[in-house]
């Protein structure tokens, strides 16, 4: 049975694992970033992990390819991480490169939002789903899209930065640069960061999220499903943003599903549903009848999938 390498490389973690055509991941392990360490620090560490992980899997065979997964924006084609924001200071990182000469297999690089795209129209909830959009909110927010049935990349291969479309203009700074982006506002370092400022300012002089060090979006998710005001009042921002956000996205792809991934949507219920009730209730009525959100159905390990997925279709494996 073929078997790949699937590489996910976030701001906040690695992720590695085997992918067999079945979808399943075998040898998962999971360790931190470190990513202030820089690319010649964490790649070996990486490969470390990709070794350990094929030896845990036990499959008895080499693999046959490498598929990576990280944010843009990057160059598919070359192999070369351009500049992601999630990795400050990774410039110009001949990541493909470097992996096929570590593990001596044809090595693919994706965009990880654009991955987890693919991975959750093949295996996870979009699978049989024509079209759809698939949003990770984590470390920061990417997207893809799956367009009748088939990735949509985009004439440079980064097509789907959907966390960059512009919810307040003028607004807060984002890592792209510009102001105003959905990022800037539900990722979870701009929730926590956006909790941290109220603090600063004299809010919630009573909140629970003085106590926090250092304080995460898991914090104010926490204190807002406790009912803390501080925290409530920046969850209620996050939820009516992405629920803007997506309201205009499913009006302009009309897609019948949304799915949300990426380590904010752990707090649940208590993201989905306002976003939800929002796209139905401001959608055009066509849109929104036609359309569910829903979580990613592969959970965390959706980035390890969809770059196994990347490798697998690239080397001409048909996922069963």
């Amino acid at each position: 049975m073929a078997a790949v390498l699937g590489l996910d490389i976030g701001g906040t973690k690695l992720a590695v694992g085997v992918v067999t055509p079945d979808g399943a991941v075998h040898g998962l392990i999971v360790e931190p970033t470190r990513r202030w360490e820089g690319p010649d620090a964490v790649l070996p560490r990486l490969f470390d992990l990709g070794h350990r992980a094929v030896a845990a899997a036990g499959l008895g065979r080499p693999i046959d390819a490498v598929g990576i997964s990280c944010g843009g924006p990057l160059d598919s084609a070359a192999g070369v991480l351009i500049s992601p924001p999630h990795l400050p200071g990774w410039i110009d990182v001949p990541v493909g490169e470097l992996t096929r000469q570590e593990f001596g297999v044809p090595t693919y690089l994706e965009n990880d939002a654009t991955a987890a795209a693919l991975g959750e129209h093949r295996f996870g909830a979009a699978r049989g789903v024509s079209t759809m959009i698939y949003l990770t909110i984590s470390t920061g927010v990417g997207g893809g899209a799956v367009i009748g049935g088939r990735l949509h990349r985009g004439a440079a291969g980064n097509g789907g930065e959907l966390g960059h479309v512009m919810v307040r203009p003028g607004g807060r700074l984002c890592t792209c640069g510009r102001r105003g982006c959905l990022e800037a506002y539900v990722s979870g370092t701009n929730i926590a960061d956006r909790a941290a400022e109220g603090l600063r300012a004299g809010l919630g002089s009573g909140s629970s999220l003085r106590s926090a060090d250092p304080l995460t979006a898991a914090d104010v998710a926490a204190a807002a499903r406790d009912g803390d005001a501080l925290a409530r009042q920046i969850w209620t921002e996050t939820t009516d943003v992405l629920g803007q956000a997506l309201t205009d996205l499913v009006n302009v792809f009309e897609p019948e599903l949304v799915v949300l991934g990426g380590g904010v949507t752990r707090a649940g219920a208590m993201l989905l549903d306002p976003v939800a009730a929002t796209v139905a209730r401001e959608a055009m009525p066509p849109a929104a009848k036609a359309v569910r959100v829903v979580l990613a159905g592969l959970g965390d390990v959706v980035g390890v999938v969809g770059a196994g997925v990347v490798a697998l279709e690239a080397v001409d494996v048909e996922p069963a």
